[in-house]
């Protein structure tokens, strides 16, 4: 008797417990083991990016790839795995970041992740009024030129190291336990902006991100009669998702990014006021809060006006004479007569 009201006790706190720590409905979901799908979450680093005041002029920018260089698989305790550790979809995050950044009114993105892609579709484009219209110089109302980017935005995740930092604790007492164990890993991330016209490295920012796992458990193993033997175990552990993790340390490069770009005169915020106080605050976290701004001047690069861009502007197409019209003369007297199907000749 004792042993049922134990364990229904037991049970009931475990429901309580889960009642109190999942969502409304989750337990349901988790029940019927399905998730419907929802929105990304939006983290605070996140809305910190899109609340940058504006720029004085909105920056071209190119973004290739962002690669996976860590070269990390996942570990596995009893096999190996061909999984990535991290995510492969580094240039994705990225893009996103930059048109997050100030609600969008910082950069105008350029994918050229595939750009081959875009090249045949515009081939295509091109052959097709070639073969239909017969043009020769396509018309650049229809194809107009691709715009290019004054600046390319280059690097990638550069380092995962696992354990940097674990531990735990526990105790037991008349068969009654519990313990915690946890652990961190570091995922690097490096970003840079290069000049476009001239190769040159204008600014780069690197992020560290801490992704933290933790574990607890709880165990009863007593005997509650004389032959009558309670044990129960119950666990939760919480990952910080990965791409989750890699999404904010980009966000977070981004960020860094535009006051690294302020500082060194590349682009400039709208309000000057509000633009020195975020690369004051940007400055203080990079440096320390005892760094003053001017103790630390940075070298400003060698290519100026680095942002600036100017179009292409297609020639004016020449004027197509209009077509000739047929001639309706007499037929040329070199011409043989025409014949009948019999092979008479008609007139």
């Amino acid at each position: 008797m004792l042993a049922t009201a134990v364990t229904g006790s037991l049970l009931a706190l475990a429901l309580s417990g889960c009642a109190t720590t999942l969502p409304a409905g989750e337990a349901a979901s988790l029940a019927a083991n399905t998730y419907s799908p929802v929105m990304t979450p939006q983290t605070d680093l996140n809305s910190e990016l899109q609340s940058l005041p504006p720029p004085a002029k909105r920056v071209q920018v190119a973004v290739y790839d962002f690669p996976d260089l860590t070269g990390q698989y996942k570990e596995q305790d009893n096999f190996q795995s061909l999984s990535r550790a991290v995510t492969q979809g580094g240039s994705s995050m990225l893009i996103k970041a930059l048109q997050d950044a100030g609600h969008g009114y910082w950069f105008t993105v350029f994918d050229r992740a595939a750009l081959n892609d875009l090249l045949k579709e515009r081939q295509i484009v091109t052959e097709m009024r070639k073969v239909y219209r017969g043009e020769e110089t396509i018309d650049p109302a229809v194809l107009p030129p691709l715009d290019y980017a004054s600046i390319v935005l280059e690097g990638g995740i550069v380092g995962y190291d696992t354990n940097t930092l674990t531990g735990g604790a526990g105790a037991n007492f008349l068969g009654i336990g519990g313990n915690t164990k946890w652990t961190q890993d570091t995922i690097t991330v490096t970003l840079r902006a290069v000049s476009a016209k001239t190769s040159e490295v204008l600014a780069t920012i690197t992020v560290n991100k801490v992704i933290a796992s933790v574990a607890l458990d709880g165990n009863v193993f007593r005997y509650v009669q004389m032959d009558k033997l309670l044990q129960a175990e119950a666990g939760i552990t919480h990952n910080e998702p990965k791409q989750i993790a890699v999404q904010a340390a980009i966000d977070k490069a981004v960020m860094a990014l535009i006051m690294e770009g302020s500082r060194l005169h590349i682009w400039s915020f709208k309000d000057k006021d509000a633009g020195a106080t975020l690369v004051a605050n940007y400055v203080g976290e990079k440096y320390g809060k005892d760094v003053a701004d001017a103790a630390v001047p940075p070298a400003l690069p060698a290519t100026r006006n680095a942002a600036a861009v100017v179009k292409t502007t297609p020639l004016a197409r020449p004027k197509t004479p209009p077509a000739a019209p047929p001639t309706t003369g007499a037929p040329d007297a070199n011409l043989p007569p025409s014949q009948g199907n019999n092979g008479e000749v008609l007139n």
